[in-house]
């Protein structure tokens, strides 16, 4: 190739219109613009759940927690608020952690809000986090807030023995044991002065 000739990319398949100095198969190749290509892109991501497009607007997410005090296996509402200038349903919604496990992912309504009701099985510190995942108008966003539970209370056990209240004095029997103390001095008391008025 001499130093004056023109480097052409060409179509490998597709035969040109036959016409003066044109030759078959020299047809040249048009590159898509790389807006066209982002728009392509763009829009396959968001089908797939992929990404939010180049596009799309911030958004902010809250997540609150109620109550954030709780025993194990009781029922914690998780509400999480997406806050963006465009519509923020559609998409993937929310997705809400315990630490590192997934909880679920649910939809954002009309409101921009998604909850779930979650229960704990162990206690401690249990750090919340609801994802935004985006969608065509909306970029991705996420926030944390964390839950302490507790272990469930333990119920008494059953008192060996009873109590009864009788002659002003609390008389306590427990089993197998020999020595009940019994209080008589109010009955004692009593009855002394009842003889003295006599």
């Amino acid at each position: 190739m001499g130093g004056g000739d023109r480097l052409s990319v060409r179509h490998p398949t597709a035969p040109a219109p036959r016409g003066p100095g044109s030759e078959q198969g020299t047809e040249p190749v048009h590159i898509t613009p790389r807006k066209a290509r982002l728009t392509v892109a763009a829009a396959l991501a968001a089908v797939l759940g992929l990404a939010s497009p180049a596009w799309a607007v911030p958004s902010s997410t809250t997540v609150t927690a109620s109550p954030q005090s709780t025993s194990v296996n009781s029922p914690v509402q998780l509400l999480a608020t997406v806050d963006c200038p465009s519509d923020p349903t559609g998409g993937l919604g929310v997705t809400f952690f315990d630490g590192s496990d997934l909880l679920d992912t649910v939809p954002v309504n009309v409101n921009g809000q998604a909850s779930y009701t979650a229960g704990f099985a162990t206690a401690g510190t249990h750090t919340i986090t609801a994802a935004y995942n985006g969608n065509a108008d909306c970029d991705a966003s996420n926030s944390t807030t964390s839950v302490q539970v507790t272990a469930a209370p333990t119920s008494p056990g059953t008192t060996p023995g009873f109590c009864f209240l009788a002659c002003g004095g609390l008389i306590n029997f427990s089993v197998g044991n020999i020595t009940n103390n019994i209080n008589t001095s109010g009955y004692r008391d009593r009855s002394l002065a009842r003889w003295q008025q006599r």
